[in-house]
């Protein structure tokens, strides 16, 4: 009998992993999915989904606490932090519980191990694992992104945490410094500062959340900022020691006293540890350069997901699943990049899709914009006492909607339907034509247009 060959093999099971795997397996390839770790990878481990399971739990105490405002008194509310950490430990158990279930229903052969490729011969690469040599006709590469580490003197002698030990502390801090105001940052911000612990930000630009429509990136701030939250803009760290944080704005140095510091600067593509230097694959910046249907320079070698370092979003890498395996079984869709959802789940949320105000700045497009108070919306009023936030909508001269940004709850889900709108091509008057139900805060769409 000859030695078994697998039609994909798929190296990490993350969102873009499992994603693909379970759809290879019910369109009829022998599959193989390599994990070191879990099933669900970091956004479901340390990312995506735990942060949203405390986020939740704190927002859950604020209502309770707020819920005079709404003619309800509730006396004596507190919190369980443990508690809150376990409910979130069992949400994610359930959930690759879930993956595993998915993989088994799908004939996917999972092997939990350390896999490393041993060649890219066309048509029957090599991957080791776990003593064993597995040869298939195709690879997708999924190996995701780690937590980039800044060089700032004193860091390796400090006992700092990263969203990894921020997940399982079951104490809170007194003072919280919290290095990089990008999306993990900011939630995290938002999170302690909910369970009464002093927040400060340090972030080297001149705002949170770079990538998100700046406005409303300020606004968010300075809700933030009533809510006790500090921030230092434009402000490095030059020097970290223990419980002590040396910043530094325009030439001005400044020593903060903290408790715990929490790195979040970013992340990047992991390329090493797989053995991936045996293939000498094309590189863009510091992940693997692919086309339009996710092919690395290797034809028969897909990446998706992080560790092309692009769009470092789990439904980014879920989509990308899509088209990889959608090009192996012979179709050929390209990868659209025009409405990938960016969401905050802070409180309140804050989410956008398509283009911003400095996206069609920088590429010279005239653009038109229509923006109204949240407010407008009669269900947002009715389940936001003394809350506002802003609809924004950006359209070209001739009418189509190019992006749209929301600050306020739940911006989350409804930034799906601006993300249809703009990834449709939808023109304003196509998108004011739909029936809204009444009331829902989705309604705010028709009245900015």
């Amino acid at each position: 009998m000859g030695k078994m060959i697998y039609d994909l093999a798929i190296m990490g099971g993350g969102p873009a992993g499992y994603t693909a795997a379970e759809l290879a397996g019910k369109k009829g390839l022998k599959t193989v999915l390599f994990e070191k770790n879990n099933l669900g990878g970091v956004c479901l481990n340390e990312g995506c989904i735990p942060t949203k399971t405390l986020l939740y739990s704190a927002k859950i105490y604020l209502t309770a606490k707020d819920s005079l405002k709404y003619g309800v008194s509730c006396d004596t509310v507190s919190f369980d932090l443990p508690k809150i950490i376990a409910r979130k430990n069992k949400t994610v158990r359930k959930l690759t519980a879930g993956i595993k279930a998915k993989m088994l229903d799908a004939r996917v052969e999972t092997i939990i191990g350390s896999a490393e490729i041993v060649s890219g011969k066309t048509g029957s690469i090599e991957i080791a694992c776990n003593g064993q040599v597995f040869t298939t006709r195709k690879l997708l590469i999924c190996t995701g992104s780690e937590v980039v580490i800044p060089s700032i003197p004193g860091v390796n002698e400090t006992a700092f945490w990263t969203s990894r030990e921020a997940l399982e502390n079951k104490e809170i801090p007194d003072t919280l410094l919290i290095i990089g105001g990008g999306v993990i940052g900011i939630e995290f911000a938002s999170f302690f500062n909910t369970l009464g612990t002093k927040v400060i930000v340090v972030e080297m630009l001149d705002e949170i959340l770079g990538g998100m429509d700046k406005e409303l990136s300020a606004l968010l701030r300075s809700e933030l900022t009533k809510k006790g939250i500090e921030f230092h803009l434009k402000t490095k760290v030059v020097a970290v020691n223990d419980n002590q944080v040396e910043i530094e704005k325009e030439g001005a140095k400044q020593l903060l006293e903290v408790s715990k510091i929490l790195l979040s600067v970013g992340r990047k593509p992991v390329l090493t540890g797989f053995a991936l230097e045996n293939l000498s694959l094309e590189l863009n910046g510091n992940g693997l350069k692919v086309n339009g249907f996710m092919q690395t320079s290797h034809p028969d070698i897909y990446a998706c997901g992080d560790v092309t370092g692009f769009s470092l979003l789990a439904h980014t890498a879920v989509r990308e699943a899509e088209i990889a395996v959608e090009h192996i079984t012979g179709k050929s869709e390209k990868m659209s990049y025009k409405a990938i959802p960016g969401v905050v789940y802070t409180n309140p949320e804050i989410a956008g899709v398509g283009k911003t105000e400095e996206n069609l700045q920088a590429e010279g497009i005239s653009y038109i914009v229509k923006k109204i108070p949240m407010t407008y919306s009669g269900r947002f009023v009715a389940e936001n006492e003394q809350g506002n936030g802003i609809c924004k909508i950006l359209e070209s001269n001739d009418g189509v909607i190019l992006g749209v940004h929301i600050l306020g709850n739940p911006a989350s889900e409804l930034i799906v339907i601006a993300g249809i709108a703009v990834e449709k091509g939808m023109k304003s008057d196509e998108l004011k034509a739909i029936v809204f139900p009444h009331p829902t805060v989705g309604e705010i769409f028709k009245e900015a247009l």
